[in-house]
């Protein structure tokens, strides 16, 4: 029998405790984000993912190498689970060795090893019940143990479905921008297929208010989602050429265009949801500790913008071109662009350009049977087959 009483275990064993019971309640149940430095979570999700990413980085095929990164989200849950439950066991079994009274079946010593057993028994209501507490204090903290075992189950239960579902209606919007602003999404894209649609030349002001709107809201989910939710930041789409990261880019890129102005489109939307998504931008690279990179690339260059208002004239969008107009798009960049490019090297996300250099094809137009069937039905009228995309504008 151990009746011996050690303080510094029982010291140990509360801040275990406590400290974990504190990093699982503002993880799961408290519904703001923790500015607090030190977090169990976050310290577990960066230090795993540091070297998850290394070995993603010796991977040479890119779809296998995002294949391979997308794994680490959905496992992290597993390990954060199983770091909790793991940490909860090893305060409680030091907990269990400082306070003593406890009896083996035959009279064996109880070592500090047995206790940890014990404890894993307890935790998991196994209940073999070789390993007895005799003492009250020990009887109490088995009890207590063992009802945190049900409610970590509850825990289990409960969490997964939640983070998934908060998942899944992100995912929802980010596939249908794959129709509206191509594979990867761009903003030049967006709106020239916007403008595409519309009888009169230009947008309709009411189509693209709404659009505006959803996309507020999408990103006020995004930034809710992932505070609440850390680990769904390194949740990966199911195209690798979309992402959460691709989809909030676009955004802040065609509301910054229509900020800068383009005729015959009131701004008043765009101001709206331009503040919503640069809020989730810049909130959201703390949450991953993004670290500002001041040898980013540029992403528009002089001729990136002189195509890129071509682009839009062409659709009838013609964007102010004066040198306030410039210094406007360029400070509204400024107000974005750093954070998002930090967090693409963080979690290994390859951002889209403001526009494609050529004509791609979006994922809906892909498809594994399409030369096949291409070849079939050009082999019935006679002609040689083509291999080529069908045209995004003509459905």
């Amino acid at each position: 029998m151990h009746s011996h009483v050690h303080i510094s275990a029982i010291i140990f064993g509360l801040i275990i405790v406590w400290v974990v019971l504190l990093d699982a309640f503002e993880t799961i149940v408290l519904p703001r984000r923790v500015s607090r430095h030190f977090k169990l979570t976050a310290l577990v999700l960066r230090r795993t993912w540091i070297p998850w990413k290394k070995i993603a980085g010796c991977i040479q095929t890119p779809s296998r190498q995002q294949n391979f990164l997308g794994y680490f989200g959905p496992l992290s849950l597993f390990l954060l689970l199983g770091f909790w439950a793991t940490f909860l066991i090893l305060g409680f079994a030091l907990l269990q060795y400082g306070i003593g009274g406890h009896e083996q079946l035959g009279n064996e010593p109880i070592t500090f090893g047995r206790l940890l057993y014990h404890s894993g028994e307890t935790f998991f209501t196994l209940g073999y019940g070789d390993i007895v507490p005799t003492s009250t204090g020990a009887r109490l903290l088995s009890v207590l143990e063992a009802g945190m075992g049900f409610a970590f189950l509850g825990v289990v239960i409960g969490y997964l479905p939640v983070v998934y579902g908060s998942f899944s209606r992100l995912e929802i919007q980010i596939s249908m921008l794959d129709a509206r602003a191509g594979s990867p999404p761009t903003a030049v894209e967006l709106l020239v297929r916007l403008a595409g649609k519309s009888d009169s030349p230009g947008i309709n002001q009411l189509v693209l208010d709404e659009v505006l709107r959803d996309w507020e809201r999408w990103s006020a989910e995004l930034l809710e989602s992932h505070l609440s939710y850390p680990v769904l930041s390194f949740f990966r789409s199911q195209h690798s050429n979309e992402s959460w990261l691709a989809t909030l880019q676009t955004m802040l890129d065609v509301t910054s265009l229509l900020l800068t102005g383009i005729e015959g489109i009131h701004p008043g939307q765009a101001k709206v949801t331009f503040a919503m998504a640069r809020h989730a931008a810049v909130d959201l690279s703390q949450v991953i500790n993004a670290r500002y990179d001041a040898q980013a690339p540029e992403r528009l260059t002089e001729a990136d913008y002189k195509t890129l208002r071509e682009t839009l004239a062409a659709a009838g969008l013609g964007l102010h071109d004066s040198d306030e107009a410039k210094q406007k798009l360029t400070r509204l960049r400024s107000m974005y662009e750093p954070y998002l490019h930090a967090m693409s090297r963080t979690l290994v996300i390859t951002l889209p350009p403001w526009q494609h250099p050529e004509k791609t094809r979006d994922n809906w137009q892909a498809g594994p049977w399409d030369r096949m069937i291409q070849a079939r039905g050009l082999a019935v009228l006679g002609q040689k087959p083509r291999v080529t995309a069908p045209d995004a504008d003509h459905f």
